[in-house]
Order: C-alpha cells, then structure tokens, then sequence
C-alpha cells in the first residue's frame, strides 16, 4: 500500500526520502488531512436491510417491520415518561411543599436533575452502543425507567424524586436509542419518512401520557399513576427483547500501521478521531437541539401551574393540564409523518429552518392567553411546527455522520438535548418566580426565532438534502 497521499495517482513513483527530522514535523498530518488519512481505522460493514426490492437477501432485516416494533417500544416508554407531567407540581403539594413558588421551583429542580445527569451518561452509552449494539441500549433503557418511574410512588419527599430522577437520567435514553435502531436499520431514501414516525411515537406519548396522567391522578390518585407508569415502561423493555431486531457487526479495533501516525500526539489522534464527527453544520445542529430541549423543558414544568392561574377555582386542573399538554403531542404526532417525507424531497435544511420559525412565532401569543383553552389551541398549533424540527435535525445529523459512528454521535447530540433540558426548567421556573409565568413564553418564543436565523446562516444549502449523504 502506497503511504503517501501525495504521490497518489501522480504517476512520477514514490517520493525521494525525507531529510533528516522531517518525519517529526509530520508535514502531511495537517488537521485538514488527518480525518481522512488517520484511516488505518476499518469500519464494520453495513447491516443489511431489506426494502421494496423482491431480491433482497432473506436474512436481511425487514426495516418497516423493524420501524413498527421500534414505533410500539417508544409509545409505550413515553406514555409512561410523560404520565406525571401534568401533577408533578400538585405531588410536590403533597409531599409538604405548600407555596406555588416553592412548587414551581421543585418541578424545575426534579426535572432538570435527570437531564443534567443524562448530558454526562448519554455519550458514554452511545459509545457503549457502537461497540456492543444498539439493540441492548434499548432494554436497558426500557427496564431502568420502569424501575426509578415506579420507584417515585413510594418517595416521602421531593429530594427523593430528585435522586430517582437523577438515577433515571443516568441509566435511560429510550428516545436516542430507538433514534439510532431507526437511523441505522432504514434505507437512507427512507430516512426523513422513519424518523419522522418514530417522533410520532415520541409526540403520541407525550400527548396521550399527559391525558392519561391527568385524568388517572384525579381517579386514584398520583401514587398509583407513578406504579402504572412503571408498568407501562416495563412492557415497552419485553416488546424489544421479543420483537426488535438488529444486525450488529462491532466495528474492529484500530490496526495502525503506519508509522507517521503512530509519531502523532493524543491531541492530534484525538482531531483525526474526531474531526468527521464535528464539521460546523454538525456542531449547529448540535446547538440547535440545545435550544429546541431547552426551550420545550423551560415551559413544561410551570405549565400546570399557568393553568392553575387561567382556572382559578377548577377541581381537575391536573386533566385540563393534560388536555392542553396533549394537544401540542397530538398535533405534533399527525405532522412529523407529514413533514418528515416533506424533507426527504424538499431538503430538511430548509424545513428545519421554517419549522423552528413556526414554533417561535407560535409561542409569543401563549403569553396573552387568558383562558386553558386558548392555551390549548396555541399549544396544537406550535405541535404543527414542533413536528418537524427535531425529524430534521436527526435526519441532517444521519446524513453528515459516519454510520459506524452514528450512535456516538446521537449520544452526543443527546446530552446537548438533555443539557438543554436541564437548564430549560431551572431557567424558565426562575424567570416565572421572578417576573410572571407570561414571561417565559415570550422569552423562549425570541430564542427559538433567534435560533431559526442562525440555522438558515450556518447551515449549508447542499448539507443534508437529498442525495447528500456524506456518511454512506
């Protein structure tokens, strides 16, 4: 094998030997160069999948089967998630938090302490998944948040919900594990189309989660809810151990062989390692899951208590909690199927740009709603845009990553999402307490308009579209 990409196809024979100490000045390892000739790294083959064509291999994974049986695992798990969101803030009444500041600031507290936890774990479990399946993360995903959401029934106080929650940041990521099953099991024509019906997983749980939560905490109470949340997550780890596939090959240890590289230091390993994983576009899309987890997070724990404050008086604010929750999951769960095959054909650039513009739009009128019903109807239309942007983003993502290390980089863009989720509550609980619930929706509504701005600036036209996959 020729060692010296600047002899390649020159015809002229190799290159006269280097001068004495030029081999330490490693001249052709620029960092430009280093991600592609840092290659003595070999890539695991690509799973086979099977699609339309009648001659595909039998032994090939059945992708819309696939899709399905991932579809089911992820609507159950978020249903089960999502349960508590609409009477978290009223447990915490329960549990001797009397004051709405006081109750608005443990919802944010709880919320946040498993997000800032799972920024930390969600890399290290995505590496985790390259090197041993993605499959197995999914499992134990499933079966860990059955056991800390069941778990919550018992506490006795809410630094004990803290410290469930913390242990549930650490040990779950359903959502960026069925992501990569999806993302790495589907052909890529198909991939707007697959991730577009996993987030309608992901937004059907978190409609009907809260619907349910609501309505099952006005019944029996918010202690049974957490047990039957527990069971619902327990179901979801079965389906995928009886019904989820994967064809994993492990992607071989590196065989450096040649001496140059080996003369490089950790720094400069570290740039050839990583530098196909964070081109700018990368890194904004990373920014930009920030901002959208940030900002969904930073309304959703004063959320009840706005309701509260619209429905002075109502005995079942925990339902009309879930109801106005429910209509921006039920609206999003019609449109990502929707607008996910929009972006396989139209670009997900340019639909990931006018959809977080939608959403900020959206959001600045919640601040003058003065009934839970208008609430609602703004809540269903911000769903309509919520749907595509984070369809988009993963599909952008997919299409500039390598593919053997998707799930790397899905667990980096998942602590990105869940710092964004870890600070959103604490900011938007903060922002409440200090200048008024009304605040916070024209806040994030600027911030995500903001975000809509960058997007279309930093992100190429051609990175992304169709036929651009710079990852196959």
């Amino acid at each position: 094998m020729n060692r010296h990409p600047a002899s390649v196809g020159r015809g002229d024979g190799p290159p006269p030997p280097p001068p004495p100490g030029a081999a330490l000045l490693l001249p052709r390892y620029t960092p430009a160069a280093m991600a592609t000739h840092a290659a003595p790294r070999p890539t695991a083959p690509e799973p086979t999948i099977a699609d339309d064509d009648p001659e595909a291999s039998p032994t090939a994974i059945p992708w819309r089967r696939n899709l399905a049986a991932i579809w089911a695992v992820q609507l159950l798990a978020i249903v089960g998630f999502s349960l508590r969101v609409p009477f978290l803030p009223f447990f915490i009444a329960d549990l001797g938090v009397s004051t709405t500041d006081g109750q608005a600031l443990w919802a944010g507290i709880i919320n946040a302490s498993g997000a800032g936890v799972m920024a930390f774990t969600a890399p290290l479990w995505g590496i985790v998944a390259d090197r041993r399946g993605r499959r197995m993360m999914l499992i134990r995903a499933a079966f860990a948040g059955a056991f800390t959401v069941g778990l919550m029934g018992l506490a006795t106080a809410p630094w004990q919900l803290v410290g469930l929650r913390m242990i549930e940041g650490a040990l779950t990521g359903t959502v960026t594990a069925a992501t990569v099953l999806v993302a790495t099991t589907t052909p890529k024509a198909r991939l707007g189309f697959a991730l577009g019906m996993l987030q309608t997983a992901i937004f059907a749980g978190s409609s009907l989660g809260p619907l349910i939560g609501g309505v099952l905490a006005d019944r029996i109470g918010p202690r049974p809810t957490f047990f039957v949340a527990g069971a619902m997550l327990g179901l979801a780890g079965l389906l995928a151990v009886l019904v989820v596939r994967e064809s994993f090959t492990p992607t071989p240890r590196s065989t450096v062989d040649d001496e140059a590289y080996l003369r490089l230091g950790r720094r400069e390993r570290f740039i050839a390692a990583a530098g196909p994983l964070f081109g700018g576009a990368v890194v904004m899309l990373i920014l930009s899951l920030f901002v959208i987890r940030f900002a969904a997070m930073s309304v959703q724990p004063i959320l009840p208590l706005f309701v509260e404050q619209l429905a002075p008086g109502a005995a079942d604010v925990a339902s009309i909690s879930g109801i106005v929750l429910g209509a921006l999951g039920l609206t999003s769960a019609l449109s990502a199927v929707v607008l996910g095959r929009m972006g396989d054909r139209r670009g997900h650039k340019r639909l990931l740009v006018l959809c977080i513009g939608a959403a900020g739009l959206l959001y600045l009128p919640m601040a003058l709603a003065r009934t839970p019903w208008q609430l609602a109807a703004l809540q269903g239309a911000f769903g309509i845009a919520a749907g595509g942007m984070i369809p988009s983003a993963n599909a952008l993502i997919a299409t500039l990553t390598p593919s053997n290390r998707r799930a790397t980089m899905y667990g980096i863009t998942a602590s990105a999402a869940s710092l964004g989720a870890f600070a959103g509550p604490l900011a938007g609980a903060t922002l409440a307490v200090a200048i008024g619930f009304r605040a916070t929706f024209l806040a994030v509504g600027v911030l995500l308009i903001a975000l809509a701005a960058a997007v279309a600036n930093r992100i190429p036209a051609s990175g992304g579209e169709r036929g651009d996959g710079a990852g196959d």
